[in-house]
């Protein structure tokens, strides 16, 4: 088994998308680090990074629950330590943990546009920075980065100027990683979905339970992710990959599976 004692570090995996691929992975063998904020329940958001990880080891795999908020140096660095403590290394990153706001300009508050960039943009880049040295001793290394493919196009910019620009952010860095490290070799690539996805921010900030019901499930990321993430490092990188590409590129075009409500009209998601 390809993922089998590879350790697979995930941030914002408490709950959706972080931890439906922290499962699908485990369900591979792979040791997870849930890393998230989230240490006691709340009722809106569900999961904390204990009922987590309690619900990957019941696959069979290993989990490290570790308390992060990746704005913080200090919680980074103590994190990082203790996955090499426990597995003794890091092969592959998922840099998901994220904030969003979909507002213009004018309805933007500073406190909320710095959030957006110290999460989605800083500390994706200090949580990299982090593991960077110990991706360099994998002999699978991988980078994956939830981030949409950049398009200039005005039409995807004008709505929300702060989040678009964090999220664009993401995915330059995700490509410059696959240049940097080409070499070594570490794979960096993005992934994002084409439809919008079940998540509890679909559910309580974008459009409630109607929303949800033209989504697709997390699941559908957490396959993509799977795809991407069992190709050789030298082969697969610098891509800002969506999930039905990567499907097609496996030969899966039937994705009826993954509807919230089996055949019910999809909606399109914000950058695709």
């Amino acid at each position: 088994m390809l993922f089998k004692d590879k350790t697979v570090f995930i941030t914002g995996a408490s709950r959706g998308i972080g931890k439906a691929i922290a499962l699908r992975l485990a369900k591979e063998g792979a040791n997870i680090v849930v890393a998230a904020k989230s240490t006691e329940e709340n009722h809106k958001l569900g999961g904390t990074i204990y009922s987590a990880a309690a619900e990957i080891e019941a696959t069979g795999s290993k989990a490290l629950a570790v308390k992060l908020d990746i704005r913080n140096e200090v919680q980074i660095a103590s994190a990082v330590q203790q996955t090499i403590d426990i597995f003794g290394g890091i092969d592959i990153l998922i840099n998901n943990a994220s904030a969003i706001q979909l507002s213009g300009t004018e309805q933007t508050e500073s406190k909320r546009f710095d959030l957006m960039h110290s999460i989605n943009v800083r500390g994706t880049f200090l949580m990299t920075q982090a593991c960077i040295p110990y991706l360099k001793k994998s002999s699978h290394a991988h980078i994956l980065t939830l981030s949409p493919p950049i398009n200039l196009t005005p039409k995807w910019i004008g709505p929300h100027i702060a989040y678009t620009l964090t999220k664009y952010n993401m995915s330059m860095m995700a490509i410059g990683w696959a240049e940097e490290f080409k070499n070594i070799p570490i794979a960096s690539n993005a992934l994002w979905p084409r439809t919008t996805i079940d998540t509890a921010a679909v559910r309580n900030l974008l459009g409630g339970q109607d929303l949800a019901n033209m989504s697709r499930t997390v699941d559908i990321l957490a396959d993509a992710a799977y795809y991407i993430l069992r190709q050789p490092a030298g082969q697969c990188t610098g891509n800002t990959f969506i999930d039905e590409a990567v499907f097609a590129a496996e030969g899966i075009t039937d994705l009826s599976q993954y509807s919230v409500v089996p055949g019910a009209k999809l909606y399109q998601d914000l950058f695709v």
